[in-house]
Order: C-alpha cells, then structure tokens, then sequence
C-alpha cells in the first residue's frame, strides 16, 4: 500500500486528464485514485463524472460495486477474512462473528480507534488451510478465535503478525 496523501481537486484532475482518454478510462482511474491516495476521495466523482460525461450516480455504483475501491480512508491496518465455501466449511463463519464481535464493528467499518478496517474477501487462494484472513498482503492460515485475538492484539501494539 502506497502512503496515502491528502486529495485535492487538481490532483484528482490531473490523474483524471491523463487516463480519460484510455478505452474504458473508469477503472484505469479508480484503480489510480486508489492506489495514490488510498482510497477514492469523494470529491473525485464529480470531477471523473464531468470528464467522462457520466453521471455521479453511474461513477457511484462501479465504486460500490468493486469492494476494492473505499470513499473512505482505511485504518491503520486492513484486515480481511475469507468467506469463501472452503473457508466456511472450516469454520469462517465462527471466525466472522468473533471478529466483528471483538472489534465491534462490521463489515466495511474501521474501529474507534481508527487501527482496523475489517472486510470479506471471497478467496485467497489458500483453501487447505482455511479459515484464512489477510492482513495488509500477508495471507494467515488456519486462524481460530484465539489466534485472530493474538493477531489482533499484536497489531495494537507493534503491528506484528502471527504466522
């Protein structure tokens, strides 16, 4: 995840000048906007709506769509947990609700403390050893409710992962 810096509507139109003009441009920016600032700044779709002559409503519901992209900041840490069939008939279900219950958010939520955004991914490619999550881009297998505490308590104090 790149640094994320505070968006301004020239850097938005900058981005958007300089990809409207690719065939299917909306993704191409999404995916910048993202990538540059960690999340799509709800000043873009305006800006992105007028350049490509779509409505916000249309620019609205790709970024709803697609689960990668967020109109808000993430916190700290991303932390996202399988819900995928092979997950679940390992225990995900179980793993979700401890989740959402010790950090007392949901899905798409981040907690008081800014430190945890929690989401659902829908695979991760490590089927064998589910229930899987991902925090950040390391994959962590065979996660239990203790073991998602230990994780959880390590990324509150020094943002260390158990493997």
């Amino acid at each position: 995840m790149n640094t994320p810096t505070v968006a301004t509507a020239q850097q938005i139109q900058v981005i958007v000048d300089l990809l409207e003009h690719k065939p299917g441009a909306l993704l191409p920016i999404l995916h910048e906007l993202q990538n540059t600032f960690d999340y799509i700044p709800p000043i873009a779709i305006a800006i992105i709506a007028k350049s490509l002559r779509q409505t916000s409503a249309e620019i609205h519901g790709v970024i709803s769509f697609y689960r990668h992209f967020h109109t808000e900041k993430n916190a700290r840490h991303r932390l996202e947990i399988c819900r995928a069939e092979a997950c679940q008939a390992r225990g995900a279900r179980t793993l979700e609700r401890h989740a959402k219950k010790t950090l007392a958010v949901d899905y798409h939520q981040s907690t008081a403390d800014r430190n945890i955004t929690l989401d659902p991914v829908y695979c991760l490619g490590n089927c064998s050893c589910g229930p899987n999550i991902r925090v950040g881009n390391d994959i962590i297998g065979r996660v239990d409710n203790d073991k998602f505490d230990r994780i959880v308590e390590n990324l509150a104090t020094q943002g260390v992962q158990i493997q």
